[in-house]
C-alpha cells in the first residue's frame, strides 16, 4: 500500500507540471486522419510562423527603421505655400505738419493679402546629424529584442514538446499497467471461480486494478492539456488535433553523445547582455546628442510671396505684386543650465547600465553552470533508471511465475508491477528533465539554429 501512495505521489507530480485537467485526450485514441502529427522542428517552425509574439516583434522592428527615415527627413529642404489675409479694423494714422497747418493722414488699406513659397534647408544642423544615428541605434536594439523574443519562443515550444512527449509516455505507462492489472484480475477471477486462488486474492487484484484507472484518467486529461499549451504557442486553432511524433527514449542516445562533448560557457550570444550592450550604445549616442545643444546651427531660407492691398473685395481688380527673398539664419547657443544637466544625467545611467551589465553576466554564468549540473545529474540518473527498468521486468517476470506456480503471494505480484510502473515513471522524468535543462542552457547561450523568419 506505501508502494501504490507513493506511484500516486509520482504520478501526481507530473500532472501538476502541466495544470490543471481538462477534457479527455490521448495520442492512441485519436483518428490517424484527423490527427496532424508534427517532429520538434516542425513544431518550431509553425510556432515561429504563426504566434502573434514573433508577428508583433516584426512590427516593431518596422516601427523603428520608419523612425529613422523620418530623422532621414530632416536632411530635406521644406516647401510650403503659405496665404495669409489680414482686414484692418481701425486704420493706423499719423500728423504732420504742412505749411504750419496740421494734418492726420490714414495708412494702409482695409484688406490685405499676402500668398507664396516659403523653402528652408538646414545646413548645418548637428543634433539632426546625431539623431540619425540615435535612430540606427535603435534599430539594431528593436533586432536584437526580436530575437530575444524568437528565444524565448522557441524555448517555451521547445519545453511544451518535450511535457507532451512526457505526458504521454507517462500515459502510455500507466495505460499498459491498467491493461497488465486488468489481466491479472481477470486471471486470478477465473481462478477464484475454479476454487485454485483465495478471495483475498481476487479483491487485491481488483484494488489493484481499480486504483490505477484514476491515474490513468488523469494522465490522459494531462496530455490533453500539454496538447493544448503547444497549440497557443504555436499560434494554432484549439480545435485542431494535434500529435508530437517519438517518445522520450528516442533522445537516449542523442543525450550520452551531447555529454561526451562539453563546450565552455560562452555568453557572446546571450540576448540579455546584447541589448544591454546595445543600450549603452544607445545612451553614449544620446549624450552625442545632448552635447549638439552646445553648437551652432546653420540653415538657409528663401520664399517668393506676391502682396495686395485694397479698400473693396472687388478681386478681379486686385494688383499683386511679387516679391522674394533670401537668407542664413545663425543660432549660438549661449547659455542654456539644463543642458548640462541632462549630460551628466547620461553619463549616470551608463555608469548604472555598466553596474548592471556586471551583476547579470554573474548570474547567468550561475544560471549556465546550474543546467550543466542539471544536464550531468539527469544523464548519470537515466543510466541508473534504465538499469531499473530492466531489473523491474525481470523482477515482475519472476513475480508472475512464482504467483503461478503457487509460490508467490499476491502482494508479490501486485509488488512488481508498481516497482515497473513507477521506474518507467522515473526513467521517462529523468530524460525530461535533461531536456529541459538543455533547453534553458540554450536560451541562455543564445544558441538559435532554426532558419525561420530571421530578420
Amino acid at each position: 500500500m506505501r508502494k501504490m501512495k507513493f506511484l500516486g505521489n509520482k504520478i501526481s507530480l507530473i500532472l501538476l507540471m502541466i495544470g490543471v485537467m481538462n477534457p479527455v485526450f490521448a495520442q492512441k485514441e485519436l483518428s490517424q486522419v484527423d490527427t496532424l502529427f508534427l517532429t520538434l522542428e516542425q513544431s518550431l517552425e509553425v510556432a515561429l510562423s504563426s504566434n502573434p509574439t514573433m508577428k508583433v516583434a516584426g512590427k516593431e522592428i518596422e516601427l523603428k527603421k520608419e523612425a529613422r527615415f523620418e530623422a532621414f527627413a530632416g536632411l530635406f529642404p521644406e516647401v510650403s505655400l503659405d496665404a495669409s489675409y489680414t482686414r484692418t479694423l481701425k486704420k493706423q494714422t499719423m500728423a504732420m505738419d504742412f505749411q504750419g497747418q496740421s494734418t492726420v493722414i490714414e495708412v494702409g488699406q482695409k484688406n490685405s493679402y499676402t500668398g507664396g513659397v516659403n523653402v528652408s534647408l538646414p545646413i548645418f544642423a548637428p543634433a539632426l546629424y546625431k539623431s540619425i544615428n540615435l535612430t540606427k541605434a535603435d534599430v539594431e536594439l528593436a533586432v536584437e529584442k526580436a530575437r530575444s523574443s524568437r528565444l524565448d519562443l522557441i524555448n517555451q515550444v521547445t519545453k511544451a514538446f518535450y511535457q507532451l512527449l512526457l505526458t504521454q509516455d507517462s500515459y502510455n505507462v500507466l495505460l499498459k499497467s491498467y491493461a497488465q492489472a486488468e489481466a491479472n484480475y481477470n486471471l486470478i477471477k477465473a481462478k477464484f471461480d475454479q476454487g485454485s486462488v483465495s478471495e483475498y486474492d481476487k479483491i487485491r487484484a481488483e484494488v489493484q486494478m481499480r486504483s490505477l484507472k484514476p491515474s490513468v484518467v488523469s494522465a490522459r486529461n494531462g496530455v490533453n492539456l500539454a496538447s493544448l499549451q503547444l497549440k497557443v504557442l504555436m499560434g494554432m486553432s484549439s480545435n485542431l488535433c494535434i500529435g508530437v511524433l517519438g517518445n522520450l527514449k528516442d533522445y537516449e542516445e542523442t543525450l550520452f553523445s551531447e555529454q561526451l562533448v562539453k563546450d565552455s560557457i560562452n555568453l557572446s550570444a546571450n540576448s540579455d547582455l546584447k541589448q544591454l550592450d546595445l543600450n549603452v550604445k544607445l545612451l553614449s549616442k544620446s549624450l552625442q546628442l545632448e552635447r549638439t545643444n552646445f553648437m551652432p546651427t546653420l540653415a538657409a531660407h528663401y520664399n517668393y510671396m506676391y502682396t495686395t492691398l485694397s479698400e473693396t473685395f472687388r478681386f478681379k481688380s486686385y494688383d499683386w505684386f511679387p516679391y522674394s527673398t533670401i537668407g542664413l539664419t545663425l543660432s549660438i547657443p549661449v547659455f542654456k543650465a539644463s543642458n548640462f544637466t541632462k549630460v551628466k544625467q547620461t553619463k549616470i545611467q551608463m555608469q548604472q547600465l555598466a553596474y548592471n551589465r556586471t551583476d547579470i553576466e554573474r548570474q547567468l554564468n550561475m544560471q549556465a553552470r546550474s543546467y550543466q549540473d542539471n544536464m550531468d545529474a539527469s544523464a548519470e540518473q537515466v543510466v541508473s533508471n534504465r538499469e531499473s527498468v530492466r531489473q523491474a521486468e525481470k523482477g515482475r517476470e519472476i513475480a508472475k511465475k512464482r504467483y503461478e506456480v503457487g509460490k508467490g503471494t499476491i502482494l508479490e505480484l501486485n509488488d512488481s508491477e508498481v516497482a515497473l510502473t513507477e521506474s518507467q515513471l522515473t526513467y521517462n522524468q529523468s530524460i525530461y528533465d535533461y531536456l529541459i535543462a538543455k533547453a534553458d542552457l540554450e536560451k541562455v547561450l543564445g544558441f538559435d539554429n532554426i532558419n525561420v523568419n530571421k530578420e
